[in-house]
């Protein structure tokens, strides 16, 4: 392991190219602290070529060496002493969320930016302060970020609807999934009051909804409102969002919720619905609490260097390398923590794409969806709150019981 580390680190010195290092052990930082300490002295030195362990390479000098780290996160290591002096610590300031969605917005074709960005920012100021506190709700920069995308979307789909409704339908889509039933309400009426000569009329999906019924009556379930409800809500969450957490109870009808979207799916595709959204749906479960880190991601065996993929490497590995537009979903249906799913970080974001322990990279293709099935997120850091979106699923909501 630490001699790939080496050969990863040598390319540095003499290239442009930018290597990136996550959430590793506190030994591995102290290695890495080794090879920054012989760059650094050889820069210091003004050297054209230093020995870097066993061999002599070139050193560019332009080479530069960043840390960024939220201390006080869960599962994060603290960077070891001799690393610590190596660097010199920078502050960050808060940024201005104001401007930031001015910009884009108008980068997304928005021609009443100015006054949208500035109603976009009083309406989350006020929903962090009213709203009841919970683990999964999410305010800040990326939740800003995920709207504003939603609403390019939206505008380019339907250039005709008014600016302030194509914004407010992406701030309810992206933000009601995950609420709580009693803070909806709140939520409505603060849209209202900030946009009060706004009335947003809801999308209606007539051929999901009876798809939707028609799998319902299948399954020997009931044909609950607010049910159907919340299917409908996991695939407006899933037609913009490439992760998507599905938090509730157990017995809230998280299962239920997923498998009836997927069944509606197959059922659409199979009566040839014109929209090609409606594809069959080839879905993957796995629990990641019930196998190491290393069958869950793979692992190089340390005597004969060779590497062997783990269960969740490979079930995308085969997804991302499969020709046909049928959609991908992987379900990780198991507690969530910071020990396993810093290795996703990569996946949730623009990036979507795993990144292995050998090197390798697994670019993911936008047909595929990775789910995560928890209880709570109790022990998941805020960088994996605001990367996937959150679905939250209530026994009071959704009640779905057997037909006698």
């Amino acid at each position: 392991f630490f001699s790939s580390r080496r050969r990863h680190t040598r390319f540095l010195p003499v290239s442009w190219a930018r290597r990136c290092v996550q959430e590793t052990d506190i030994e591995v930082l102290s290695v890495i602290a080794q090879q920054v300490l012989q760059m650094r002295n050889a820069m210091l030195e003004n050297l054209t070529q230093f020995q870097f362990f066993e061999r002599e390479i070139k050193l560019d000098s332009s080479l530069g060496v960043f840390i960024t780290m939220n201390p006080g996160y869960a599962g994060r290591t603290e960077l070891p002493d001799n690393l610590k002096v190596l660097f010199r610590p920078v502050s960050m300031m808060v940024p201005d969320y104001t401007l930031i969605a001015e910009i884009m917005l108008f980068a997304e074709g928005f021609s009443d930016a100015k006054l949208l960005s500035k109603k976009m920012t009083k309406l989350y100021k006020l929903s962090s302060e009213q709203l009841s506190s919970q683990d999964h709700y999410d305010f800040g920069m990326r939740a800003v970020k995920s709207v504003l995308v939603m609403a390019g979307q939206i505008k380019r789909n339907e250039p005709k609807t008014p600016e302030d409704i194509v914004l407010i339908r992406a701030m309810r889509d992206s933000n009601i999934p995950k609420f709580l039933s009693h803070d909806i309400p709140l939520f409505n009426s603060i849209i209202t009051d900030l946009f009060p000569e706004s009335q947003v009329v809801d999308k209606d999906f007539p051929e999901l909804v009876d798809a939707i019924h028609r799998i319902i009556d299948q399954d020997g379930l009931q044909r609950v409102p607010s049910f159907v409800s919340k299917v409908l809500q996991l695939d407006q969450t899933m037609r913009v969002r490439f992760g998507v957490m599905v938090v509730g109870p157990t017995t809230s009808g998280k299962s239920a919720t997923l498998h009836t979207l997927k069944k509606a799916f197959d059922y659409l595709r199979e009566k040839k619905d014109p929209n090609p959204h409606y594809q069959k749906v080839e879905l993957q479960i796995l629990n990641p609490k019930c196998i190491s880190m290393a069958e869950l991601f793979g692992e190089v065996n340390p005597l004969t260097q060779e590497w062997t993929d783990g269960l969740g490497s490979k079930i995308m590995r085969d997804f991302a390398s499969s020709d046909t537009i049928e959609k991908k979903w992987i379900c990780f249906d198991g507690p969530v923590d910071a020990l396993w799913v810093e290795n996703m970080n990569t996946v949730l974001d623009d990036n979507m794409t795993l990144c292995l322990a050998n090197g390798q990279r697994i670019k993911l293709k936008p047909q595929m969806r990775i789910l995560f099935e928890v209880q709570d997120l109790a022990a998941v850091s805020y960088t994996h709150l605001t990367l996937p979106t959150i679905y939250s699923v209530q026994i009071s909501v959704v009640a779905v019981s057997l037909k006698k």
